[in-house]
């Protein structure tokens, strides 16, 4: 049973969260580390707690898209996810309590951001995607909170914030059938796969170009900017590439994936970069 609930809350796909908030307290220069490890278990907490709640109101949906899941599969029963649900939001506020009152307010309000989001914002045009990369953005704003320095970190934010919607974007492509099925609006199902390729350029380009004055900005060490040109530009071409409109939901999935991986090598070149800088 434990296992089925590690399956319901995805505690790996926090994972880019927790490292978030840590490298902002490293950028931001912390004086002290506990607060950046309190807030990345609040992270944590919330993102396992919201994607059950996630799984529960799509339980139907994920029938179709993604019947293996513990909910769909009859392995959790739907009250059990709601208070597993309850508990790891209510645990996340408790624990950005003890952070300060900013850390308090910005778990409070993702919490209840990504509530609304599976309950009403998930099946609507870019709004939905918007409120999922504005989630992320502020797992860098949370880390220099917590770190007492939030200026350093600024245009990372901005920078994950389009990379997550060119992602999101992506995603609703991945999920075009069942969501098509279940009348769920998104970019893919409303303006078709063609066009919402194109707005996954559109954000990724700007992600890009953030990414670069983000080098300039705040003055990294040229092994950002070489890690950035030479490794994760390329990966994107490749993401945009296998993205095609006429692409297998299977396909775009696992470019879903591959685009992930490239978030691990932007933070390895902000840590290099900030790092050598010094």
């Amino acid at each position: 049973m434990l296992k089925e609930y590690f399956r319901l809350g995805r505690p790996v796909n926090a994972l880019a969260g927790c490292i978030a908030v840590f490298l902002s307290g490293y950028v931001a220069g912390t004086a002290s580390w506990w607060p950046v490890i309190i807030a990345a278990v609040t992270v944590l907490l919330i993102t396992v707690s919201t994607n059950a709640w996630n799984d529960y109101v799509d339980i139907e949906i994920d029938r179709v898209n993604k019947p293996e899941r513990p909910l769909p599969a009859g392995l959790i029963s739907p009250r059990g996810a709601l208070f597993f649900s309850a508990a790891g939001t209510a645990l996340s506020l408790l624990l950005a309590a003890f952070i300060n009152q900013p850390a308090f307010l910005i778990a409070l309000g993702s919490n209840i951001l990504l509530y609304l989001y599976s309950w009403r914002l998930k099946c609507t045009i870019l709004w939905g995607n918007a409120a999922v990369a504005a989630i992320v953005g502020l797992c860098f704003i949370f880390g220099g909170v917590a770190a007492g320095n939030i200026e350093p970190v600024l245009m990372l934010a901005v920078t994950v914030f389009f990379a997550i919607m060119a992602r999101e974007i992506l995603k609703t492509m991945a999920d075009y059938k069942g969501d098509l099925q279940h009348n769920c609006r998104t970019v893919a199902t409303a303006w078709g796969k063609r066009n919402a390729r194109l707005f996954l350029i559109g954000f990724l380009i700007i992600a890009c170009l953030a990414m670069l004055a983000t080098y300039f900005i705040e003055q990294y060490s040229l092994a950002y900017l070489l890690l950035v040109i030479f490794i994760l530009f390329p990966l994107f071409a490749f993401v945009i590439f296998k993205a095609r409109s006429d692409a297998s939901s299977k396909v775009l999935e696992k470019s879903s994936k591959i685009f992930k991986y490239g978030f691990f090598i932007w933070f390895l070149a902000v840590a290099l970069g900030a790092g050598l800088a010094l």
